[in-house]
């Protein structure tokens, strides 16, 4: 059966990680500068060689040397020599490794997105750091664009469909549940600030197919795909939220293969407290989810951690095969840690543990390892093989140059904005304008219209023929008024009817309607 060879025991005996149980999931712990990092990528080269693709983050910038063959020259190469000979590796040599680069800014490799409905409100929601209520308003937010139709791509698809929902409040509330301007606000602020953060280039498209993980080389070497993550650790909530969802696609994408004789890919999740602190319950519960089940998927995930009490309980029991590096025990907190990390291990009869954590030397390690039976083996101080490829950042030209050689060469590099949501309410919100507008304009022609129309009416009045008219109407007042004489001194209806009808039908016949109209108002009110 396959395996990775991880050092020499105490005992002389190997250290192998056996592939058919590295989905299994791991544990790489220890102090700082202890050595953490060489065992990874240790491990990394091993798998790639065994055509198993890796996926690493790179938080000191110091990964990047994996894809370059080391050299007898080195400052540290007599160390890693020596290494070598100590541990009876005969067949050493120094050797690169097929590597691509990737990078959330799209500054020291591809740049990797992912959509804001692919992430979904529950990421989201950790990575804004959102309480309850807001986490809620957020899920409303993402509910009212689905039956609605609308695309959430990018920040600006999400921010414009915020402000939709705020607008919107009065009607979502009996159909969604309660949405106030003030928690809207909130959320608003909170994508504010990630988007200060370069956290916008993060979502928007092309979006990354996960499957771009899953490749091997033309003499079937695994990827090793390397995240620059030496600025993104500057924004640790984007950083953890990013790996966590990218394990989520995993799960999501990838079929059901139980446990094959290799993983289809290895997950380092270096720094992995940050993915912990601070977590609410039910994040918590989707990581436990996760790691539990994507075993079956065939991955298998390897947290690196200085402390090995920054992995919950839950999450730690899935961890099979563990590799700890020295620990120091200056504080109470360090104390628990060295013993929580002893009683993690298979019992040696001949090692006292809470003892070794403390003495171990750099590149020196307590490990236990699944066997092939599934059995956690009995730990063992062990001497951790040296890695073939350079220790170290490689250059900016040489960075350059195998960017150039990656097969993903500009299927990423240029973003792409579509029409979405932001686009779609825009449009909406310019039609509406315009049919305001439209409709304001047509009120004033009415209004110009009807001025015209009036106009019109005394302008025949006044003119020539409204002159005889009103000529003869002046000719007529005695008639008029003696019409209203005589029907306001009439107790009669009839008679002060007859009055008005004839003083108006003068009014009509000379003027026309209007005037008529005009004259009876005037001669009703001298016969009340």
């Amino acid at each position: 059966m396959a395996s990775i060879f991880l050092g020499l025991g105490a005992n002389g005996e190997r250290q192998v990680l056996e592939l058919s149980r590295a989905n299994r999931h791991g544990l790489i712990a220890g102090a700082t500068g202890t050595g953490k990092t060489v065992t990874l990528q240790g491990l990394a080269e091993d798998f790639s060689a065994a055509g198993v693709p890796v996926f690493l983050a790179d938080v000191k910038g110091d990964l990047s040397g994996i894809c370059m063959a080391g050299s007898p020259t080195a400052k540290n190469a007599d160390k890693l020599e020596a290494r070598a000979k100590e541990i009876g590796l005969a067949d050493y040599a120094y050797a690169d490794n097929p590597a691509v680069f990737w990078d959330l800014y799209g500054e020291q490799g591809h740049p990797i997105r992912t959509t804001v409905s692919e992430m979904g409100p529950l990421l989201l929601s950790r990575l804004l750091g959102l309480n309850e209520t807001q986490e809620g308003v957020l899920n409303i937010a993402f509910r009212f664009a689905d039956d609605q139709g609308l695309l959430l791509l990018d920040l600006k698809d999400l921010q414009a469909m915020l402000v939709h929902t705020a607008e919107n409040a009065a009607e979502l509330t009996t159909r969604y549940g309660n949405v106030t301007k003030a928690s809207v606000g909130s959320i608003q602020r909170q994508l504010l600030t990630l988007d200060s953060q370069g956290g916008a280039l993060f979502f928007g498209e092309p979006a990354l197919e996960i499957v771009d993980f899953i490749k091997t080389d033309e003499q079937g070497r695994g990827i090793i795909n390397i995240l620059a993550a030496d600025k993104l650790m500057c924004s640790p909530k984007l950083y953890a939220t990013f790996l966590l969802w990218l394990l989520a696609e995993l799960f999501e994408v990838l079929p059901e293969v139980g446990d094959p004789e290799k993983p289809k890919l290895v997950f380092f999740f270096d720094e992995a407290h940050l993915l912990f602190d601070d977590a609410p319950n039910a994040l918590r519960d989707k990581i436990e989810q996760v790691v539990r089940l994507i075993r079956s998927k065939g991955v298998g995930v390897y947290f690196v951690t200085q402390n090995p009490i920054d992995i919950p309980e839950e999450v730690a029991g899935q961890l099979g095969n563990r590799v700890q590096h020295a620990l120091r025990a200056f504080t109470p907190r360090d104390q628990k840690a060295i013993k929580a990390a002893a009683d993690t291990f298979r019992i040696n009869p001949e090692l006292n543990v809470a003892t070794a954590i403390t003495e171990l030397k750099v590149g020196e390690a307590l490990v236990s390892m699944l066997l092939e039976d599934g059995a956690p083996s009995i730990v063992q101080r062990t001497l951790i093989k040296p890695p073939r490829s350079r220790l170290g950042p490689v250059t900016d030209k040489e960075r350059a140059i195998i960017q150039s050689l990656s097969p993903f060469a500009g299927k990423y590099d240029t973003p792409v904005d579509r029409e979405s949501c932001s686009e779609v309410l825009a449009q909406k919100a310019a039609d509406a304008a315009a049919t305001a507008a439209e409709v304001a304009e047509k009120g004033h022609e009415e209004v110009a219209r009807r001025e015209q129309l009036n106009t019109g009416i005394w302008g025949k009045v006044f003119s020539k023929a409204g002159k005889r008219a009103a000529g003869a109407v002046a000719g007529s007042a005695a008639t008029i008024a003696a019409a209203a004489v005589t029907g306001r001194k009439s107790r009669s209806n009839p008679m002060r009817n007859a009055a008005t009808s004839a003083a108006g039908s003068i009014a009509t016949d000379l003027a026309g309607p209007y005037v008529g109209r005009f004259v009876r108002n005037i001669i009703g009110g001298l016969m009340r």
